[in-house]
Parts: structure tokens; C-alpha cells; sequence
């Protein structure tokens, strides 16, 4: 059953409406409480978040489509070719549309122990602690969203391993509902995780700010870095995730900012961005040189 319509009217309404109702009242609030430098972030920092904003979002992209061609690749007949921004394969089999579901899953699974670790304060410096949350937000923002909308995008990896199970329409729509839901909570989670990275602030303004500096900014920044990793591809598929991925998760940690209260978790200033836009670089040079091309990966027998 497509719910197209349906997910239509409830995506922006939930996702979108609700938490940007709940930022306006946040706003409203903080206008009143007193001016002041807490919950600023240094320019440094932004960075630092800029390029271990951008490290997670290609490595989690690049486990999708690693996941979606390793069970291919050891299925008898299909013959998969991974490329820097998708894959494709040649030959037919019964599977082959389940499969298309194994990328999403392999990168919840990782958003899920990325986010158990950043649960346990994981990664002692800055860098170290930055990426930890931003491979937890991309592994379950990146994921989360596909299954939501999966009964909504037959023609999408989701909805291809979604239609091999032949659900009916309510089973369909219940995946529909718990991704939403999901979504929801993992929006709250990453308010919290992001706001014990920073220092103490009693103000929701200033926790707003420190969200908006840390989080929100580095994440906008990224998109134009990011589409250097995606092209040449259709402009669709090139804008539209660096823009979506943000946007889904991080409306959320932004409106919740305020609400949130924590306790920080200290971490060691990382002095220099030289080994993270290093890493950044070297990554860029993979998917372009390397993988652009198209890497067939044959594992059956």
C-alpha cells in the first residue's frame, strides 16, 4: 500500500511542526532571561565539529552501500559494484530486494553503538568526543528516516526489502509509525548527549546557543563539503540527503535545547584541526579516486 498522501501530511506536521512549535516557545522564554556569554562556542570548536561532522555523515554513507553490496556479493548470481555514492549489480535473484534492506539496518546498528558509547562518554578530547556524536546522530539519522518512509517509497531500498514481506497495509503503516516515533526519540537522546559535551549552563538560552554554535552551524556548513563526495550523480541524490539528514535529526536537538538540562561530561581541548581535515581530505581522495570509479566485490563461490 502506498502512504504517500498520508506520510505527506503527518512528515512535516510531527517531524518538523512540532519541534519547531517547541523551539518558538523556547525563543520566546530565552528573551526574557538576561544577556550573557554562557553557552558560547569557540569558532575553533565549530570547526573541530565541522570535520567530524563530515568524517561520520561519508563513513556511515559508505557502510550503507558497503552493507548493500556484501550480501549481494555472496548471493549466487548477482555480481554487485560499489561506487563512491551508490551501487549496482547485474543478474537476478529471489533476494535481492530483501537486500536492498541491509544497508539502513547495518547503519542503524551502528548509530546504536555509537550512541551507547556516547552514552558512556566515550572519547577523552574534543575530536574524539565529536565524532563519537556525530557517527551515533548520522548512524541513526540516516537510517531511521528510510524506514519511516518505506511503505511511502516502494521504489526506495527500504520499500523494495519492505515489499519483499508482502505486509498488509497496517503492518506497513505501524513501520511507518515507529519510525516516526523513533526519529522522535533519537532527536531527544542526541539533545542530551550533544549538551554533556559541553560546560555547565543554567540558562536555557545559553543551552540553545551552545546547540546552534556546536551543532546546527557545523552541520550547515558541511553541505557543500559534502556534495564534493557525492558528484557527479543526479542533483536529486547529491543535495537533497546533505540537506534532509541534518534537518530530520538536528530540528529536534535545536527546539529540545532549551528543555534539557544535564551533566557535563569534561573532555581535553584538541589543540590542532590538522589530523581531522587531514582525515577529511584523504576520504574525499578515497571516494573520488578509488571508489568513483566503481569497485566490483565478488564473494560467492
Amino acid at each position: 500500500m502506498d502512504h504517500g498522501g498520508l506520510f505527506a501530511i503527518i512528515f512535516p506536521l510531527v517531524l518538523l511542526g512540532v519541534p519547531i512549535a517547541i523551539g518558538v516557545i523556547g525563543w520566546l522564554r530565552g528573551r526574557r532571561q538576561a544577556r550573557s556569554s554562557e553557552g558560547l562556542v569557540a569558532g575553533r570548536t565549530t570547526l573541530l565539529s565541522l570535520l567530524t561532522y563530515t568524517l561520520a555523515f561519508n563513513l556511515t554513507f559508505f557502510i550503507q552501500e558497503l552493507f548493500l553490496v556484501v550480501p549481494k556479493s555472496l548471493t549466487p548470481g548477482l555480481r554487485p559494484t560499489l561506487y563512491h555514492n551508490n551501487h549496482n549489480w547485474e543478474g537476478t535473484h529471489p533476494l535481492e530486494s530483501l537486500f536492498q534492506g541491509t544497508g539502513a539496518l547495518a547503519i542503524l546498528v551502528s548509530g546504536l553503538i555509537f550512541a551507547w558509547l556516547a552514552r558512556r562518554g566515550a572519547g577523552r578530547t574534543e575530536a574524539k568526543r565529536l565524532f563519537v556524536l556525530w557517527m551515533a546522530y548520522h548512524g541513526l539519522f540516516q537510517s531511521l528516516p528510510q524506514f519511516a518512509f518505506a511503505s511511502a517509497a516502494p521504489g526506495s531500498d527500504t520499500g523494495q526489502a519492505l515489499d519483499w514481506f508482502a505486509l498488509p497495509a497496517s503492518a506497513e503503516l505501524a513501520v511507518t509509525i515507529l519510525g516516526m516515533a523513533a526519529i522522535i526519540a533519537g532527536g531527544l537522546m542526541m539533545t542530551a548527549r550533544f549538551l554533556e559535551f559541553g560546560p555547565r549552563m543554567d540558562s536555557g538560552r545559553a543551552r540553545s546557543r551552545f546547540v546552534f554554535s556546536a551543532a546546527v552551524v557545523p552541520a550547515a556548513m558541511a553541505i557543500p563539503i559534502l556534495i564534493l563526495f557525492r558528484v557527479p550523480r543526479e542533483w536529486q541524490e547529491v543535495v537533497i540527503p546533505t540537506v534532509a539528514v541534518p534537518l530530520i535529526g538536528l530540528v529536534w536537538v535545536q527546539a529540545n535545547a532549551w528543555r534539557t538540562r544535564v551533566t557535563p561530561r569534561p573532555v581535553a581541548v584538541s589543540p590542532s584541526l590538522t589530523t581531522p581535515l587531514v582525515l577529511v581530505v584523504l576520504l574525499l581522495a578515497f571516494f573520488q579516486i578509488v571508489l568513483r570509479p566503481g569497485i566490483p566485490v565478488l564473494l560467492s563461490p
